[in-house]
């Protein structure tokens, strides 16, 4: 057997309502001033009241910080960190969606004071130490609550990674209550996301390994059961609980096994066009598997039965069928499937395509290798 190295989140808690235990939960981490990471949205919507009232209860004190943006920039972090250390705090939690928790684990690294964010982009850069930090998810997509990464957007069309053990938060929970007023494009739009780490995850060229695969296959069974019923019945607790159990594994996967092309390609749509993360991968996704499918057909044929049941034939014709089950999964979710869809114009490709060649780090687990030319012929594809 090969050997690897697999690295986890410390804790999980999985259960409805257990964002309203919070302050339980960081009493135990010895937490007395809590900065509490999210966006704006997500307090309108009334998603941290019960995190709050729990606070209160433990008499644990909090300054909450709302001003995360998607596809954070650096200068939100940078202001976010501030914020933090003028607050006192001694613990982070991020409550949110992908961007709010990447700018906490990074708030929790920075707000320490012995690392700063410009000389901690890479892989293992970032060493630590940092403050207690718990993730809590209102999305079922990027599993941020447990990888070690968290995604800067430093420039037009540039996004770069902090990627490192440190960040992975001592407890995640995951609280479908909190889901169930996701709109069902956000819902559609994110879980294809998760779906996307795990594919990625089973096929990555580096670090593949066996406990990242069987975390993939389930997330990805997981994921295609629940994603219709979760987008056409939002208030479906257990299909929530489901979307959001499969997206943690799939995150546990790909934090161990790292994505590679579809995200490559992804990151210049939503950093050049502001295009939600999930939303993006999704509009990549089918162009890059049939670029992927000569190198990548064994793996498909082995992830095909976990998505289409009872599905036949050989192995070719197995793989062939995922990839069109997956490309037809936007439409029957009514998600846009052209990047003309969300404002992209043909002589905008070469801008992208560029852009996609500097995200290195994902490129180099690609099945297949990703050369320029092959980048613009992927985006006219689905242009």
């Amino acid at each position: 057997m090969t050997s690897f190295e697999f690295q986890s989140t410390r804790s999980t808690v999985v259960e409805p309502g257990a964002s309203a235990r919070l302050g339980q939960i960081a009493k135990r981490l010895g937490c007395r001033n809590i900065f509490l990471v999210t966006d704006k949205g997500v307090v309108d919507n009334g998603l941290t009241k019960s995190a709050l009232r729990s606070f209160a209860a433990e008499e644990i004190a909090v300054t909450v910080y709302s001003d995360v943006q998607a596809d954070p920039p650096a200068h939100v972090i940078l202001a976010a960190t501030d914020a933090a250390v003028q607050s006192g705090a001694d613990g982070v939690i991020g409550l949110g969606g992908g961007s709010s928790m990447d700018v906490a684990k990074l708030v929790a690294l920075l707000a320490h004071g012995t690392e700063k964010l410009d000389e901690i982009y890479g892989v293992g850069v970032a060493k630590g130490p940092r403050l207690p930090l718990i993730l809590v998810p209102t999305t079922a997509g990027t599993g941020s609550e447990v990888t070690p990464i968290s995604i800067v957007t430093t420039g037009e069309g540039e996004k770069k990674g902090v990627v490192s053990p440190v960040l992975l938060p001592d407890v995640a929970v995951l609280d479908a209550e909190l889901t169930l007023g996701l709109p069902a494009a956000v819902t559609a739009a994110t879980g294809i996301d998760a779906m996307v780490h795990a594919i990625e995850a089973y096929t990555s060229k580096r670090l593949k390994n066996p406990v990242s695969d069987c975390l993939a296959r389930e997330a990805l069974r997981l994921l295609s059961l629940n994603i219709h019923e979760a987008c056409s019945n939002g208030t479906n607790c257990e299909a929530r609980q489901g979307m959001l159990l499969g997206a943690m594994l799939a995150g546990l996967a790909f934090a161990n096994a790292p994505v590679a092309g579809v995200h490559a390609l992804a990151y210049p749509v939503g950093a050049r066009f502001h295009v939600p993360h999930g939303l993006s991968n999704s509009l990549v996704l089918p162009a890059v598997m049939r670029f992927n499918l000569e190198a990548a057909e064994s793996l498909y044929a082995e992830l095909a039965p976990v998505v289409i049941l009872n599905v036949q034939g050989t192995q070719a014709q197995k793989a062939q069928a995922l990839v069109e089950r997956l490309a037809a999964l936007p439409t029957e979710l009514a998600l846009p499937t052209r990047l003309r869809d969300v404002g992209i114009a043909a002589a905008d490709i070469t801008a992208l395509a560029e852009d996609a060649m500097r995200q290195t780090r994902l490129l180099v687990n690609n099945p297949r290798e990703i050369a320029i030319e092959d980048a613009k012929a992927i985006y006219e594809e689905v242009l």
